[in-house]
């Protein structure tokens, strides 16, 4: 591990005190244009979901509507009612991506796929770094908006399923994660920049409860104009 890794975990709670736990409850809503785009604006409203913390599965309820569940896995998504009848799923989901623009509406699994993996790697982070075998390494800081931060470029193994293999993370002067840029591979190559803020100590593990994603243009500015997706998070447990 590098130094900056060793800061980051150190100040978002510590990997040892994170192992105790095996699963993140949150309460949630989402919003942003890329909802809309997808075909799917409104549907995340103060909705509830389960994160595992030992193995990539995430679990929503009333996912798109009442009784209905996703069920998140790298190789497989499904939605069930919320007592266990299989309704509908996709094996090996990533590859109903192929062709996607950035313009492709979505289906409901496709949908499972995206906020499963993506809520798994919010919510697991900055932990899942190492939980997950990923390389980490830092590179050189980088000024945003007068403020300069240390740069932690995180590569996943394959396994993992994510917006991109390669991920830069911004840390903040407490060794907090500020920023996150990466490419959604899955919405066409979109490129982001996503903040996070109002942290609040969760059992001993800091984690934010608000983010905002903006489009990074291709000059390396943010677009500000509109947020492509926006969490609020309005309760967390570790459990």
């Amino acid at each position: 591990m590098t130094a900056l890794l060793d800061l980051v975990l150190e100040s978002h709670g510590t990997l040892e005190r994170w192992r105790k736990f095996n699963a993140i409850d949150v309460n949630l809503s989402m919003h942003g244009s890329h909802w809309t785009r997808k075909g799917w604006d409104g549907v995340f409203e103060n909705v509830q979901l389960k994160a595992q913390t030992k193995e990539q599965r995430t679990c929503f309820t009333h996912f798109t509507e009442e009784g209905v569940q996703s069920i998140y896995e790298p190789d497989r998504v499904r939605l069930e009612t919320i007592d266990g009848k299989l309704i509908e799923e996709r094996v090996h989901p990533r590859n109903a991506f192929e062709g996607h623009t950035l313009q492709t509406t979505w289906d409901r699994l496709h949908l499972a796929y995206f906020t499963g993996y993506a809520l798994w790697n919010y919510l697991n982070t900055p932990f899942m770094f190492v939980t997950e075998s990923a390389k980490a390494e830092e590179i050189d800081p980088a000024t945003d908006q007068g403020t300069v931060r240390r740069r932690l470029k995180i590569t996943f193994p394959e396994k993992v399923g994510t917006h991109c293999p390669d991920q830069i993370f911004h840390v903040d002067e407490n060794g907090l994660i500020a920023r996150l840029d990466y490419t959604t591979l899955v919405a066409g190559g979109a490129p982001a920049a996503h903040y996070m803020s109002e942290y609040k100590n969760i059992q001993g593990i800091m984690m934010p409860t608000k983010r905002r994603a903006f489009r990074r243009n291709p000059d390396g500015s943010i677009n500000t104009e509109s947020v492509l997706v926006g969490i609020d998070i309005s309760a967390i447990a570790l459990t």
